[in-house]
């Protein structure tokens, strides 16, 4: 037995996943954003040349799969949710809704902190009967969130199809897709870079007076995203990483 330590671009995250469990993982470990450990059997030298720079490590033998499920515990987020994996059972705690996760297929199980600033800043941010878009829906968690929270309507898009089929809703493409002045909410957990790329429609979409909740980056580039979306309202940390609140000015 054996591991790849992979790093990749946040936007080929689903693909180098789906890729990987073709290639006969065992077990898969998200260990941040941009990295990713992948248990294997048998021979490594085809895996070497199609992930060039990957390190690889000698591993004991056991169950990785057991152990990889084992890393993901029901979590409390916030003060509303209840995230568990799926192959469990465990019922939520009173007052709070239940949110079934699969990790391993598509960024946004909850554990990362990212994923966490977001659906802490959904319970302050969106009122019921609010129209939210999740830009970059990944596993959907943020999407199904706000729908619990009592969204009236949620739009979900991502531009891997892998991951709308995953999070069973929404369209594949991206924000400028999407018609200007939909949105109360808007929130987009991804990439520095597809943030900074996106920022005029993701202020586009929004209504007058609507916010706009990026996450996906750490705190040093808190500034390069800030540069592209305008004066934040408030900066959340968590860790290493870190939220941006912006709020479209009313007419």
């Amino acid at each position: 037995m054996f591991s790849l330590e992979i790093e990749f671009d946040p936007d080929d995250r689903d693909l180098l996943i789906a890729e990987l469990w073709e290639a006969g993982s065992a077990g898969i470990v998200e260990l941040t954003p941009r990295k990713v450990r992948a248990f294997f059997e048998g021979d490594r030298k085809a895996l070497l040349a199609q992930y060039p720079g990957s390190t690889v490590r000698e591993e004991e033998e056991r169950d990785w799969v057991q152990s990889a499920r084992d890393l993901l515990q029901p979590m409390e987020v916030g003060e509303r949710f209840f995230l568990v994996p799926e192959w469990r059972d465990d019922p939520a705690p009173e007052g709070r809704f239940r949110i079934v996760v699969n990790p391993g297929m598509a960024f946004g199980t909850g554990v990362h902190e990212t994923t966490r600033l977001c659906l802490e800043a959904l319970e302050q941010y969106l009122r019921p009967g609010a129209r939210v878009l999740d830009v970059g829906t990944g596993s959907g968690i943020l999407a199904k969130a706000a729908s619990l929270l009592g969204a009236e309507r949620v739009w979900a898009c991502d531009i891997d199809p892998v991951a709308v089929e995953i999070a069973g809703m929404g369209f594949v493409g991206s924000a400028d897709a999407v018609r200007p002045g939909v949105a109360d909410v808007v929130v987009a957990n991804i990439s520095p870079e597809a943030i900074v790329a996106l920022a005029g429609d993701l202020l586009r979409v929004l209504r007058p007076g609507g916010v706009l909740l990026a996450s996906g980056f750490e705190l040093q580039e808190v500034e390069q995203v800030r540069a592209a979306v305008g004066s934040a309202r408030e900066v959340r940390e968590k860790g290493s990483w870190a939220l941006i609140v912006v709020e479209k000015a009313p007419k």
